[in-house]
């Protein structure tokens, strides 16, 4: 019988298949329906600190904090708390209706609120963390050690705060991501999930102004995650989560073979709703029983890097027409 589970964070996993942090996953009925549909885990949507100031602010003006400052730190303290309670409330529910692990994610935009928020989070029952981290590198005066050492920094505080299992969400822009996503790994991290997708800013030319575009994920952008999780796999001390770019079985089956511990998807789910990813699993296992396949360890990895037969397929980046088939 094909056995699906894998293990990663430390947890025995179902199956590879993790419903990512989007907007579908702060809805415990949409949380329940991807433990239906068979999924390993769930990444709960973010926690975003900013946007708590925001809510803060919203209600504490500036001439307040002036003229009363110890009942502005007081307001202050008592309208964060009532707008993380909602998060914090999203978790232990979760966490006592679900029997998968409920992963929870947060981005913050201060130095303390990482800990801060990690600490909160941990204690709301949460059994694993995602941390949704990223300072766009366009410093004039900074250089990449500067940025560097933010992700370095911001880990070890993590490690002194809290003790479940943590993942740091990466994007793509390091200079030297291989070395850089390497060291990471040996700190301490539980596993690295690559990679973040941001919003993209558009200008409508008639207007004259900034406009909003689609946040959706395609299967296009499927090969640059193939390709660094080829070339990481086998090369990290921690687990390796690849997400964006899975819109199918196929792409969900390409980077368990490139070595992914597990696969995140989010995008193609609004689309075909989260019960299509018992379809992604029953085609899956289909795939593996045609294969020969009884295990997901049987086949993970098995087109690496540092397995496949031909390794420079990876770093080809020019395009040459003898390899597009097409003149």
């Amino acid at each position: 019988m094909v056995d699906l589970s894998v293990k990663y964070m430390g947890f025995k996993l179902r199956s590879p298949l993790i419903l990512g942090s989007c907007a579908l996953t702060k809805d415990i009925d949409k949380l329940q329906q991807a433990e239906e549909a068979g999924f390993g885990a769930v990444v709960l949507k973010s926690i975003f600190e900013e946007e708590i100031r925001h809510e803060v602010n919203a209600v504490v003006d500036d001439e307040t904090a002036l003229m009363y400052r110890q009942a502005y730190d007081y307001m202050t303290h008592y309208q964060e708390m009532a707008s993380s309670s909602k998060y914090l409330d999203l978790i232990k529910n979760a966490t006592e209706k679900l029997s998968i692990p409920v992963i929870a994610s947060v981005n913050c935009a201060t130095p303390s609120g990482w800990t801060k928020y990690a600490k909160m989070i941990q204690d709301a029952g949460a059994k694993a963390l995602e941390i949704n981290y990223f300072i766009l590198p366009a410093s004039f005066e900074h250089d990449a050690d500067f940025y560097y050492d933010s992700y370095l920094e911001l880990v070890e505080n993590l490690k002194n705060t809290i003790t479940i299992p943590f993942a740091l969400k990466v994007s793509t822009y390091f200079t030297d991501m291989a070395h850089f996503l390497q060291k990471l790994s040996y700190t301490g991290v539980s596993s690295l999930v690559i990679f973040n997708r941001f919003h993209a800013p558009d200008i409508n030319i008639d207007k004259l102004e900034f406009a909003s575009t689609n946040s959706l994920g395609n299967e296009y952008e499927l090969s640059n995650t193939l390709r660094w999780t080829g070339l990481l796999s086998g090369n990290l001390r921690c687990d390796l989560s690849a997400t964006t770019g899975v819109h199918d079985s196929k792409g969900l089956i390409k980077l368990l073979l490139a070595g992914a511990n597990s696969v995140q998807a989010a995008s193609v789910f609004y689309q075909k709703g989260i019960g299509y990813g018992s379809t992604m699993l029953i085609e899956m296992k289909d795939w593996m029983e045609k294969h020969g396949y009884n295990s997901v360890d049987e086949f993970r990895g098995l087109m690496s890097y540092k397995k496949v037969e031909n390794p420079d397929s990876y770093f080809r980046i020019q395009f040459m027409k003898h390899m597009a088939g097409i003149e």
